[in-house]
């Protein structure tokens, strides 16, 4: 049964804090109901939603060639994702900054763009919470702590990392106290217990994949197991849990970037789910459906997005070929405008082994492209010259943002969230 425990806040004698922030306070925690064993079932219109997106899902993941074939892009939307979740500088860090800064990476050269390698920091981690998960075949609590850990490495949290709370925590209202809070989260004796139920949960295959992805991550933002840290690992269960339905084989759609755009929708659907009493009640069906059925919106929604990114993809590479006039099938030039969309950002001596041929057939292909202006000659430290697909680096950035706008179009529907600015177009006097 959900319920709420009423407990006490003592007054503190702090120095330095308001009357409101020194205050004592009666306030209701909440408990919800253990997952493992509930009987969950939907309307009609969710079931059919949920459909309607695992299709897009699996679509995305079969026919989305440029994506699925180019690690490095399916890493820009998992990118987008991990500085959604982290507070890191809003979205100011674009993907131009952060594939150049992965390109210093490569050839070991000291970062001078400290925030952007924090962010590929960021990355490295979910991708590793989603692979460790995966060889894995289940996910434990272990597997729960062991990603928070990595998440909040490098940060001014790292000693919080993978230990879960033993102190009250709350959301909203007073850092200090939750005698105003907007939510409070259940007592820490009842974290462990039920961070195991809801790994047992997300291991059963008794839902459809996205609705055990949507449920898993309410329990997890509900029970909020950590000090901090818990909107980073709440949205990489997302993913850890439709890797392992298989649902997402190659590439994860960036949901969480369109909950985010649809912060108050998020905010009211999960609050949905947070019944009292029995959870065969309606106000514990409605609830849920509710969740699921924006969760299955937001799925599609960002399906769609990707596909439209995809399609813009293929729209450039015919362009470019265009411009670059005759090309012989399977040339170095051939091979390496397939090879960009993974690899905007590169040298000559890292594309060789990337199209498998000769750096001296490269270094002419590299020249033929930047002669066309489908690549710019950059600097990445001080005497590396590389070389980047500034088209494809901006139709990224739109997709970022497009992502951030409510409605899908950022020309009467501007983005919600701080995005990377658009390139102002080129000057035709």
């Amino acid at each position: 049964m959900a319920r709420l425990l009423r407990r006490r806040w003592s007054a503190t004698r702090a120095s330095g804090l308001t009357r409101g922030d020194r205050q004592g306070c009666d306030y209701e925690a909440y408990v919800p109901d253990r997952l493992t064993g509930q009987s969950i079932s939907l309307d009609g219109q969710t079931a059919a939603d949920v459909a309607d997106a695992e299709t897009a899902v699996a679509r995305l993941n079969l026919e989305a060639r440029a994506l699925i074939d180019s690690e490095a892009l399916a890493r820009l939307l998992l990118r987008a994702e991990a500085v959604a979740s982290s507070k890191v500088e809003g979205l100011e860090v674009g993907a131009r900054r952060l594939l150049r800064a992965q390109l210093a990476q490569r050839l070991a050269v000291e970062p001078a763009d400290v925030t952007a390698m924090e962010v590929l920091n960021n990355i490295e981690a979910m991708a590793w919470a989603i692979d460790q998960v995966d060889a894995a075949k289940a996910i434990d609590p272990s597997h729960v702590l062991a990603i928070h850990r990595r998440l909040l490495a490098g940060t001014r949290l790292e000693n919080h990392g993978g230990t879960v709370r033993t102190e009250q925590n709350w959301i909203g209202g007073s850092n200090y106290n939750p005698c105003a809070a907007a939510f409070v989260p259940p007592p820490p004796e009842y974290v462990v217990e039920l961070l195991d139920d809801l790994c047992g949960f997300s291991n059963s295959d008794a839902l459809p994949a996205l609705v055990q992805a949507a449920i898993a991550h309410a329990q997890f933002e509900t029970i909020h197991p950590f000090f901090d840290g818990n909107g980073r690992t709440g949205r990489a269960l997302i993913h850890v849990v439709l890797r392992l339905r298989g649902l997402v084989p190659h590439l994860l759609p960036p949901v969480s970037l369109v909950l985010a755009t649809w912060s108050t929708d998020y905010v009211d659907a999960l609050t949905a789910t947070r019944y009292r009493g029995s959870s065969g009640s309606r106000a514990a069906h409605d609830g849920l459906n509710r969740w699921i059925a924006l969760f299955a919106a937001a799925t599609r929604r960002a399906v769609d997005d990707a596909e439209l990114y995809e399609q813009r993809v293929r729209e450039l590479q015919v362009a470019w070929r265009a411009r670059v006039g005759k090309i012989r099938a399977g040339s170095a030039a051939d091979v390496l405008i397939d090879a960009l969309p993974g690899s905007p950002v590169l040298t000559v001596q890292s594309a060789a082994p990337l199209v498998d041929r000769s750096e001296q057939a490269v270094n002419e292909a590299v020249s033929r492209l930047a002669d066309a202006g489908v690549l710019t000659q950059i600097t990445v430290g001080r005497r590396n010259r590389a070389f980047e697909a500034a088209e494809l680096i901006d139709a990224f950035a739109d997709l970022e943002r497009q992502l951030a706008s409510p409605e899908g179009e950022t020309n009467f529907s501007m983005p919600t969230r701080p995005v990377p600015r658009r390139r102002p177009a080129p000057s035709r006097t």
